[in-house]
């Protein structure tokens, strides 16, 4: 890991352990990018910038400036002044004119990463140092030099016209390949300037018949893999919704025409926002490509007074050249490493039952802790209560903003259960969802204005309430204030966090008529204050995002929790591919996966207690049925699903993992495997789709091993090289029936 800037050619070279990012001013003072790729020490390639050839810099042929904006690769884009591609940045004046031109002017290059300001991001150093309870989280370059573990570089761009500064932020660290990239925003002006567009990254170069590859899905089938050929023009993905949303995911990665799992080429980039986003791919009348990505700018428009600051959120940025696995790998560590701050990260997390798939909103103080006892005699260490505890809850229309526990149900309130329940030497776990209030409630009948609504406009309802406008102050510390009371009130471990629909009708009491295009993303810097006041006050809690299953499922919520439910899906055989692409950026570890009853809540399908075990094993695994009512031959089977929890963990939730088959691609089977960073365990999970006649064992090739080792397979005594597994295959005997399942755990001897 090194930054350096090479006066003489005026190159900045950021150098992590095995990529290489270049980007130089051209002529006077265009910053321009030049290369992102495979590690190499020669940083002269400035030359590709091809400011040697027609139409040359404005300096030199002013005439043709226009055509030197539109092929210039440029490394921070503007609009309105000649560059016809995808901009990153549109400035609007107080008298309505809209064009900026930037130009470097300084540059500076420190130890450490400083903080965002409300805004989640990767830090540097240890998670138990960031983590401390009242503790500065701050990454000031002075603090952050002791440790020497990342390094940055912020380059000062303006538009003297516009009085307009630009500071581009690229962050690196020692164990990892990705680069953190964002972009400051400061008007030194008089008057005040308008961001109708701010994006974080902008990345150019030339198209080598690339390949888009997307996570695209809706309710209950979120996250599938997407890929399909680059064409001319934009394309990507979006969300206006107010959040990452089901339908579409903050990630965007292009890939070489023949790249695989384990080889070829593959630019990623993954956004650290829970907001509105856009992701694109550009590809020129040049075959020249764009990437960007950052807030969308549908209906955001941001006003800047003099002296303000606009912070955009963080882009991540990796490449690799070992196929998806290689990007997978650097996500996966980046993410572990320098964003995940929960104390619960390098911890094994309390396997859990949910009583909603069991009970819905038909329970009482008995039948609660009845499902706990069972539930103790299991094995399992947690109950966590779901919708219904409070207000007047029993069905889904009305009580939310009225965090009160409800004593009809829960005589003694939530201190007597959760004594009940502790006292069996279980761990007890609440859901809530703050964001919302009910048309049919205490709350809005006291506040109708603290619904994100427009004046004089009948509010659409979404599942029977609204959106709270947590771009108030007011309203954020009431709801603080209100969770917080229900925390301090009785023993709570848990916390499942949950947003149930998406943002419509866009106007804020508190905001001014020219300041409404600021509601989104103010709106998201309420939640994320709302979510770090808790883990300040309650820095040992376990977090649990949610919306609608997986519709935040993005890294600006894993700064806040360590693990995220998944899918409402849970299905195993359609958990299959949901888990799949979550994978593909996410450890395990933060995969929020359970056990559930069959016929399935959502699919009707009937799929074996021992497969669901298999399939949630690779999460965080829990339970989400009513063990007093399933099946003795299914209770019986907990204990020892349990066990392998325990025994499996670790090394689940620590270890590379890899994929080795798509049930999507073949149809027939499923296949991952995960392995200790040492190379000394792995695991491997095989999937078997669907069964077929006169079929006789499949053989599947391992990877990630240590190719010298010999590794034993559990239970059988058999040994076989590394070498052997990666190169020749394990064989895995063709089974009886649909959706069965087989766990290989090898061990090296």
């Amino acid at each position: 890991m090194e930054i350096t800037y090479f006066e003489e050619e005026r190159v900045f070279q950021i150098q992590t352990p095995n990529t290489t990012y270049l980007c130089g001013i051209a002529g006077k003072d265009w910053l321009g990018h030049i290369y992102y790729g495979k590690r190499m020490e020669d940083h002269r390639a400035g030359y590709l910038m091809r400011t040697e050839e027609a139409p040359f810099t404005p300096e030199v042929n002013l005439r043709e400036k226009a055509s030197f904006l539109e092929l210039f690769p440029m490394e921070y884009s503007t609009w309105g002044i000649g560059d016809f591609r995808e901009d990153c940045l549109k400035v609007r004046t107080e008298q309505g004119y809209s064009a900026c031109e930037l130009h470097y002017v300084s540059h500076w290059i420190f130890d450490g990463k400083p903080e965002l300001p409300g805004l989640p991001a990767t830090f540097e150093g240890s998670v138990e140092k960031h983590m401390q309870p009242g503790a500065d989280t701050s990454a000031s370059p002075e603090s952050c030099r002791e440790n020497g573990k990342c390094q940055t570089l912020e380059i000062l761009c303006r538009d003297e016209i516009l009085k307009l500064d630009v500071i581009l932020s690229y962050s690196v660290f020692d164990d990892t390949d990705a680069i953190a990239r964002s972009v400051r925003i400061e008007n030194h002006s008089q008057e005040a300037l308008y961001l109708d567009r701010v994006y974080s990254v902008c990345l150019d170069m030339e198209d080598k018949e690339y390949e888009m590859l997307t996570l695209a899905g809706a309710w209950a089938r979120e996250r599938h893999m997407e890929r399909r050929p680059l064409a001319h023009g934009r394309q990507g993905v979006a969300s206006g919704r107010g959040e990452s949303s089901h339908q579409e995911h903050p990630f965007l990665a292009l890939l070489g025409k023949h790249t695989t799992q384990e080889a070829g080429e593959v630019y990623g980039m993954h956004f650290v926002y829970s907001g509105n986003f856009t992701a694109q791919a550009e590809k020129t009348q040049y075959d020249h490509v764009r990437m960007t990505m950052g807030i969308n700018p549908e209906g955001f428009c941001w006003k800047l007074a003099p002296e303000e600051t606009f912070q955009t959120p963080e882009v991540i940025l990796v490449y690799s050249d070992c196929g998806l696995d290689g990007m997978t790998h650097e996500f996966h560590r980046l993410y572990r490493n320098h964003l995940i701050r929960s104390p619960w990260l390098h911890q094994k997390r309390p396997v859990l039952l949910n009583n909603w798939e069991a009970t819905y909103f038909n329970f009482d103080a008995e039948k609660i802790f009845e499902i706990a006892r069972e539930a103790k005699r299991l094995g399992i260490e947690m109950l966590v209560l779901d919708d219904g505890w409070f207000g007047e809850r029993d069905t889904d229309d009305c009580s939310l903003g009225d965090w009160q526990v409800n004593e009809k149900k829960l005589p003694g309130g939530l201190t007597a259960l959760a004594d009940r329940i502790t006292g069996l030497g279980m761990k007890f776990g609440l859901w809530f969802e703050p964001e919302m209030v009910s048309p049919k409630s205490r709350l809005y009948e006291a506040h109708p204005d603290w619904a994100i609504q427009i004046p004089g406009r009948p509010a659409t309802q979404g599942r029977a309430q609204y959106v709270l406008d947590l771009s108030r102050q007011e309203i954020v510390d009431y709801v603080y204030e209100a969770v917080a009371s229900v925390l301090r009130s009785a023993e709570i471990s848990y916390v499942k966090w949950d947003m149930n629909r998406h943002l419509t009708d866009l106007s804020s009491y508190g905001l001014s008529g020219e300041r409404q295009g600021e509601l989104s993303h103010r709106y998201m810097l309420g939640v994320y204050q709302l979510q770090e006041r808790l883990l300040q006050e309650f820095p040992n809690l376990l977090l649990e995002n949610c919306s609608s299953g997986g519709a935040r499922f993005d890294p600006g919520m894993l700064y806040y929790s360590p693990q995220i439910w998944c899918s409402d899906d849970t299905d195993a055989m359609e958990r299959l591919a949901i888990q799949e692409g979550t994978a593909l950026l996410y450890p395990l570890s933060c995969i929020g996966a359970h056990v559930s009853d069959c016929p399935n809540h959502v699919t009707g399908r009937v799929v074996p207690f021992e497969t669901r075990g298999h399939v949630a094993l690779a999460g965080t695994f829990g339970y989400e049925l009513d063990v007093t009512r399933i099946s003795e031959e299914e209770q019986n089977q907990i204990p020892g699903q349990v066990e392998l929890y325990h025994k499996y963990n670790d090394l689940v939730r620590e270890g590379d993992y890899y994929r080795i088959a798509s049930a999507g691609d073949n149809h027939l089977y499923d296949c991952w495997q995960v392995t200790s960073q040492d190379r000394r365990r792995s695991l491997v999970t095989y999937i078997q789709v669907r069964a077929r006649p006169n079929y006789h064992s499949r053989t599947i090739m391992l990877k990630g091993l240590d190719k010298d080792a010999v590794y034993e397979l559990e239970g059988t005594g058999k040994r076989y090289s590394g070498e052997l597994l990666m190169r020749a295959g394990l064989l895995v005997p063709e089974m009886k029936g649909d959706y069965v399942s087989v766990l290989y755990s090898l061990v090296q001897v």
